[in-house]
């Protein structure tokens, strides 16, 4: 048994308990003692303010490389895509370790102690399998592994390029045969012998289903994802109303919104992400909410790619719980993305404190943790994962603050600078603020350089 020592710990709710012994057997945390006034003998002391770690419950890893590569130049969604097609035409599975392994570094050094990878990038060029059939995924494994952190994978089901449209060529990568071609690979990666296939405890990795979004799976086959995806209890994701287009294009094919449609597949459950949720209607939300749906907000890159602001309240008072995602990786911030719920939302509403700190923190950990099937996680308490997260405090940012605006001021001010110590199911995956195993930067400048002239 190991112990942590936390000058002042968050255990949910408004409020810090100070000296808080944390005692950890294997990857869990077998007792919390509060009221500790000084470090027990042999313990390991985390100075600041030590929260659970925080969950990234939506990335696409290799869209990091195309940072500062995108920003010039009027557009939209649309034509921020085809920046991106090209860059996954470009990938093979090496390339894919490299940057994966790097984003996920970056994600470490900014707290993230779990991804959730929405995984479609499948085949080799012109939509041709590897030799292994899972070869992709296999190396978003190995990446997480390499970079300390768990992993939900979240394999993507896409079958078409539009609704009604064949897949083009960079498409077609993303494309297996049909749905039943899609189930029977994931089968093999989820029991298959790649590396953290396991969903024991001490595994760093679990498996969920992705339908890609109503314009890239039709209806019946959402409803063999969503099959699927229940009978083995699984997360189930699915990009949601992120423009307007979409929606469009879902009320002229099939008479129905993107979250009616996959209401009417039988996706939606207390298993079901939503991501984005940025354009769905009242009645949307009454689904999501009637549902117990979790709804996965991205801010950072639903700004970049003036996607707009989701209807974070009306969401979470229908019922529907919150979720925090980093999406195509624009920037990591994870504390960006909590605070940014609260203070878009003040924009389009005039209205201030919507929502509090403790409750954008929720979202950003157990909210994440539970949304990507680690219900185990996402909180300081006995028999939870030991996944912790240490901020410090005498940083620009924080400094000069009292115990009782802490963890206002982390939410609303902090950043991935802040974050000192990341601890991993008992382990140290970040010390002091430096990788234990990585030169991230170094990585992050040579994967990029790879696949991006």
């Amino acid at each position: 048994m190991s112990t942590y020592w936390a000058e002042l710990a968050w255990l949910g709710g408004p409020g810090l308990e100070a000296g808080v012994a944390i005692d950890v057997a294997g990857e869990r945390i077998e007792a919390v003692r509060i009221g500790v006034a000084s470090p027990p003998a042999a313990s390991e002391r985390l100075d600041g303010l030590v929260l659970p770690g925080l969950a990234n419950a939506h990335s696409h890893a290799f869209q990091r490389a195309l940072r500062g590569r995108t920003h010039r130049g009027r557009g939209s969604f649309w034509t921020w895509r085809e920046q991106m097609y090209a860059l996954a035409g470009a990938l093979d599975p090496d390339a894919m370790l490299q940057v994966a392994r790097a984003t996920f570094g970056e994600m470490a050094l900014a707290g993230v102690t779990l991804v959730g990878e929405f995984h479609y990038l499948h085949h080799g060029p012109g939509g041709t399998p590897y030799a292994d059939p899972n070869a992709m995924a296999a190396a978003i494994l190995e990446a997480a592994a390499q970079a300390g952190v768990r992993i939900t994978v979240l394999d993507a089901c896409y079958l078409h390029g539009g609704i009604g449209v064949p897949p083009d060529d960079v498409q077609k990568r993303f494309c297996d045969a049909d749905v039943d071609a899609w189930a029977a690979r994931v089968d093999g990666l989820a029991v298959g012998g790649h590396a953290g296939s396991s969903d024991a405890a001490g595994s760093h990795a679990r498996f969920g289903a992705a339908i890609h979004s109503v314009r890239a799976v039709d209806p019946d086959a959402a409803s063999v994802v969503a099959r699927w995806a229940r009978d083995r209890s699984a997360p189930l994701h699915a990009h949601v109303s992120e423009q307007p287009a979409e929606n469009e294009a879902s009320l002229r094919a099939y008479g129905a919104t993107p979250t009616a449609v996959l209401e009417g597949a039988g996706a939606l459950s207390e298993r079901f992400t939503a991501v984005h949720a940025t354009h769905v209607s009242g009645e949307d939300i009454a689904l999501l909410g009637g549902a117990r749906a979790c709804c996965c907000l991205c801010p950072t890159t639903e700004r970049d790619l003036a996607d707009g602001i989701g209807p974070a309240r009306r969401l979470r008072d229908a019922g529907a719980r919150l979720a925090l995602g980093s999406d195509s990786n624009a920037m990591i911030e994870p504390l960006e993305e909590a605070r940014a719920v609260e203070l878009d939302e003040r924009l389009a509403s005039g209205v201030r404190g919507q929502h509090g700190a403790d409750e954008l923190l929720c979202a950003a950990v157990a909210g994440g943790y539970a949304s990507l099937g680690w219900p185990d996680g996402g909180e300081i308490r006995p028999g939870a994962l030991a996944d912790l997260v240490a901020i410090r405090r005498d940083g620009v940012r924080l400094a000069g603050v009292a115990d009782e605006g802490l963890l206002d001021a982390v939410v609303f001010a902090g950043a991935a600078a802040d974050v000192r110590d990341v601890i991993v199911g008992g382990r140290f995956v970040v010390r002091a603020g430096a990788h234990v195993t990585l030169d991230v930067p170094r990585e992050l400048a040579s994967a990029v350089a790879e696949v991006v002239p």
